[in-house]
């Protein structure tokens, strides 16, 4: 998800316990898996699909509100769970379990807390603060608070904050510290977060809170690399959207978040104002020998695509996507598949499209070249159709999704700017 309200935070003194060398892996689980807290049986995969594309239109509408607003490391895991991927994690002494949101597109790292104004419904126990012996508020007279924008002094002194979200989700609470633990023994100290007492919007009842791993100093990925001592670095490899929902991927922190070997292709990260968004720029896209630029114009805007795990397909301008969509009608000879349940979709009535769909090579900056195998670009919304996981959008800046994604390492370096790309089978990094 992306924020409209944003939230600057300096870390506390911090520590670490059980963290073997420096850098661990955490298992992700899909959003649509049995094993995944927010897995619906009732849902169909016509719903899962139709939802997938709502976030990333909110997504995107959110994004132009914060625009206007100005060796022997340990691992553990993502699960995947209906287009967004989750992360099991522990709050506080004794340890509560959680599931997040991974999200590269927002920084903050919250969970609902007791007790609660407003608080959404949410089939787990609500962490409550006061059974945590690890548990502190900052104050407003801290270092960190006053270093804050967008919050406020309580009637406790105790330093509130507020942080938005697409879709006019909001939550509001305490910025307090707290131990974390990933996996069964990574335990980290006085970790910064948002104990949220006041959670509207968007949010369902199997949400527990939400990860943010974008590149301002609240995000968790910022806390974790200066507790580890490293450089702001991560890397995860997502599942494909219609992959085993039993299988989990890996997200990875430290020295274990290092892309190398053949076949890593590397692109700039493109430096704005907006400090949260991974801005990467795309030349074009291709179909074989056929290039299919970003635009007609010679020159490309620099940091026209923003990388986000939250968003599952991959938005495009209208006149791009245009272009792009007749070429894939051209490449395919087969009579496109019309269903009112699926609106103007580019769809098949097949049940596999792994025969038929051409490989799309996306050219990112820095000679980058980002192969998109049909399991990237087609995802099935009902038994036996396939649709085109790409859809147009009015604005200029395009969201390079988690379908897109899929079966590939990706990893962030914010100290040397860039972010590398490793086709890879993600059902084998266990």
């Amino acid at each position: 998800m992306l924020r409209i309200i944003f939230v600057f935070i300096c870390l506390a003194h911090s520590s670490v316990e059980s963290i073997n060398g420096d850098g661990f892996s955490v298992d992700l689980i899909h959003r649509d898996s049995p094993n995944s807290p927010l897995y619906n049986p009732y849902e169909t995969p016509l719903d899962r699909f139709n939802n997938a594309f709502k976030r990333g239109l909110s997504r995107l509408h959110s994004f132009k509100m914060a625009s206007s607003l100005a060796s022997n490391a340990p691992q553990t895991s993502i699960y995947p769970d209906n287009g967004h991927y989750m992360m099991k994690f522990s709050i506080g002494t004794p340890p509560v379990h959680f599931y997040g949101i991974l999200d590269t597109g927002s920084d903050l790292f919250w969970v609902q807390c007791l007790p609660c104004q407003q608080c959404y419904k949410q089939k787990n126990a609500i962490f409550n603060p006061a059974s945590s012996s690890s548990y502190k508020k900052l104050s407003c007279q801290s270092a960190q608070c006053h270093s804050l924008d967008h919050v406020a002094c309580s009637p406790g002194q105790t330093c509130s904050y507020n942080y938005g979200y697409g879709s006019f989700a909001l939550t509001h609470g305490v910025l307090s510290t707290e131990t974390i633990t990933l996996g069964s023994k990574n335990t980290f100290k006085n970790l910064v977060f948002g104990c949220g007492h006041n959670n509207t919007g968007g949010f369902n009842e199997n949400e527990m809170g939400l990860i943010g791993l974008g590149g301002r100093s609240t995000s968790l990925v910022a806390q974790i690399s200066s507790q580890l001592k490293t450089n702001i670095k991560f890397s995860y490899c997502l599942l494909p959207f219609h992959a085993n929902p039993s299988l989990t991927s890996k997200i990875n922190f430290g020295s274990k978040s290092a892309v190398s070997g053949s076949h890593v292709v590397s692109t700039p990260l493109v430096p704005k104002d907006d400090k949260t968004y991974y801005f990467v720029t795309l030349y074009g896209i291709s179909l074989g020998k056929n290039f299919i630029p970003y635009n007609k114009q010679k020159n490309v805007s620099k940091g026209n695509m923003f990388i986000d795990s939250g968003v599952p397909p991959m938005l495009l301008p209208r006149d791009f996507y245009n272009r792009l969509e007749q070429e894939v009608r051209k490449a395919i000879k087969l009579t496109p598949y019309q269903d009112p349940d699926l609106g103007t979709q580019l769809c098949y009535k097949r049940n596999s499209m792994a025969d038929v769909a051409p490989i799309l090579t996306a050219h990112f900056d820095g000679k980058a070249d980002v192969p998109l195998v049909s399991t990237s670009i087609f995802i099935s919304p009902k038994e036996g159709v396939f649709c085109f996981a790409m859809q147009p959008i009015k604005e200029d800046v395009g969201i390079f999704g988690n379908f897109a994604q899929s079966n590939i390492l990706i990893g962030f370096d914010l100290d040397k700017r860039i972010v590398s790309f490793k086709p890879t089978d993600c059902s084998k990094q266990q």
